[in-house]
């Protein structure tokens, strides 16, 4: 299908905002590797060729029986005595990184947390001695695992987040912006209202309750998030109800829910698109801001901001703080860069190639 000349227009805007566009790969192409992390950084062998059968653990539950063990319960593929029974009669192939995310390693050469391996000195290194790119946390898990699971919540958390706020946001400020009157005056007050409510006491009572999960995080941070679209689609229908041909379409009997969402929402959805990505990086950093106070995902679940607790509460340890800064200024900088890209490709002054490009 042909792309119309605008489309193109804004493509190739995007584009010359070589700093926005190189952004977007870089974090396609690190949030394809955290999708697949079971396959990256996993306590489980891809594959396993076991007296002439195979096995995936990667995905599927076995136990120690299969392998010749004793007992008939799941296996740790990290047991000695289980690793010479799979050696003796077949092969294992196992991901990159050995550890899962919440995998407590074993033979460190230091007591938790344990540096990286590679900043370790020669004679502490051993046959035994694992393999940990960036070090253990305090309770001796691998932190590139927790870094790359981590990643993947926190990106899912926030696409789940925007997207979800954001249609709420778009209908609010289009049934505002398109009725005005009475209706606008009472939804202004009633925004002027919710915004003012004290979230994190909120979400401090609600943590006393009942545990906090993602999906009690995500629909917490519904409850106010969705606000931050109002104004400008609100504006923009503000604006277009007045335009001649809603005028036109409202005096031919048009429904309004036709004229809201076919004839203006569209021309609203261009300053609305513009704000994405940067509603994107401000869900991550909610997120793990609420990890860092303690109030985020039940302990135990890889988070960026338990890292930076943990980086706080082990001075001793710099690699946990380094890490955890490295990766969140990552996430927020490519998103940053994104969507100043996507705020060229759809600013009508911007030309192809011209003053605009990076």
């Amino acid at each position: 299908m042909a792309l119309s000349p605008i489309t193109r227009r804004r493509l190739a805007n995007f584009r010359a905002n070589r700093r926005g566009w190189w952004s977007m790969w870089i974090f396609l192409a690190l949030f394809s590797v955290a999708l697949f992390a079971e396959f990256v950084a996993n306590d489980r062998p891809l594959v396993i060729r076991y007296d002439g059968q195979w096995f995936f653990p990667v995905l599927f539950d076995y136990a120690e029986t299969d392998f010749g063990g004793d007992f008939p319960t799941a296996a740790d593929y990290h047991d000695p005595f289980l690793k010479e029974k799979i050696a003796a009669r077949g092969w294992a192939l196992w991901p990159p990184v050995p550890y899962s995310y919440q995998t407590v390693v074993r033979n460190l050469p230091q007591p938790a947390p344990s540096p990286p391996t590679w900043l370790l000195p020669a004679d502490a290194i051993g046959p035994d001695t694992p393999f940990n790119l960036l070090g253990t946390d305090d309770q001796a898990r691998d932190v590139f695992a927790r870094v790359l699971y981590g990643f993947r919540i926190a990106v899912l958390f926030g696409f789940t987040l925007t997207i979800i706020s954001s249609i709420i946001g778009v209908v609010a400020g289009a049934v505002q912006g398109y009725y005005g009157g009475l209706v606008d005056l009472l939804f202004q007050r009633f925004i002027e209202i919710w915004s003012g409510m004290p979230q994190l006491f909120l979400l401090i009572i609600l943590a006393s309750v009942i545990e906090p999960t993602f999906w009690v995080l995500l629909v917490f941070l519904l409850l106010f998030s969705w606000m931050s679209l109002v104004g400008v689609v609100r504006a923009e229908f503000l604006r277009g109800r007045n335009f001649d041909y809603v005028r036109a379409a409202k005096a031919l009997g048009v429904s309004d829910a036709v004229v809201m969402f076919r004839h203006i929402l569209p021309n609203a959805m261009v300053a609305t698109l513009t704000f994405l990505p940067f509603i994107l990086s401000g869900s991550v950093t909610v997120l793990a801001s609420l990890d860092f106070l303690g109030f985020g995902l039940p302990p135990g679940s890889p988070s960026l901001g338990e890292l930076v607790q943990q980086g706080k509460n082990n001075l001793q340890a710099p690699w946990l703080g380094i890490t955890a800064f490295v990766v969140l200024a990552t996430i927020l900088t490519l998103l940053i860069f994104v969507g100043e890209a996507v705020r060229d490709a759809f600013d009508p002054r911007k030309l192809p190639g011209g003053a605009g490009a990076r």
